[in-house]
């Protein structure tokens, strides 16, 4: 059973940065697609960045230029480096991994984490 556990959420004043973390274990997940996405309270869950096996990248327009995605594959880990953050980006950020190639929608996607919640005060 696949489990992905995420980590290094946190409150962090406007233009800080924090960088998060996600581990999975159960399964070796090199060949899938691994991505973040997250929930603003009374909002639905939104896609916000991916990364395939090989490393090519895509992000939502909001986070462009700010965030950056990586993986290590030695250690089945995906990393989020969250720059200059806005109070907009306040909300639950949850890891997941999927076997469709760069996949933005949350139904492609076999995995999930629990969330780390990111608050960012003005």
């Amino acid at each position: 059973q696949v489990q992905l556990v995420e980590s290094g959420g946190g409150l962090v004043q406007a233009g800080g940065s924090l960088r998060l973390s996600c581990v999975a274990s159960g399964r070796t997940l090199t060949s899938y697609t691994r991505a973040w996405f997250r929930q603003a309270p009374g909002k639905e869950r939104e896609f916000v960045t991916a990364i395939s096996w090989g490393g090519t990248t895509t992000y939502a327009d909001s986070v462009k230029g700010r965030f950056t995605i990586s993986r290590d594959n030695a250690k089945n880990t995906v990393y989020l480096q969250m720059n200059s953050l806005k109070p907009e980006d306040t909300a639950v950020y949850y890891c997941a991994a999927s076997s469709v190639p760069l996949a933005t929608t949350q139904r492609a996607y076999n995995y999930w984490g629990q969330g780390t919640q990111v608050t960012v005060s003005s």
